[in-house]
């Protein structure tokens, strides 16, 4: 994986065609790039994410941000319940306590 300016990008190599061809993964902007050699890939990854920060600006319309920090997520009644009663308890809001929950998880993950 390749990041710039916050954007992430991941790479395949086509053999048949010999090049590598990358898209933008943390976007639902579509932004892809291609190119025969590292430095060329490298390039084009970073040109790119410049010509739609560029596009977008001509457009008048906001880049899409890779990551806000805002996600929806969907639980169970029983579920979403017992979150409520253990935030409270702990003295926490609900997203403290997902976040923190989620951050926990994700320190266990890390050390795999």
């Amino acid at each position: 994986m390749m990041e710039y300016k916050g954007y992430i990008g991941t790479l395949e190599y086509d053999a048949k065609a010999k090049i590598f061809h990358g898209d933008i993964i943390n976007t639902r902007d579509v932004i892809t790039f291609q190119g025969t050699t590292v430095d060329e890939i490298e390039r084009a990854f970073r040109d790119s994410i410049d010509d739609y920060i560029t596009w977008c600006e001509e457009e008048g319309v906001s880049p899409e941000k890779p990551y806000s920090g805002k996600f929806n997520i969907r639980l169970s009644p029983e579920l979403h319940k017992e979150i409520a009663i253990q935030s409270k308890k702990l003295r926490m809001s609900i997203n403290s306590f997902v976040e923190k929950a989620i951050s926990d998880e994700m320190a266990i993950l890390h050390n795999y």
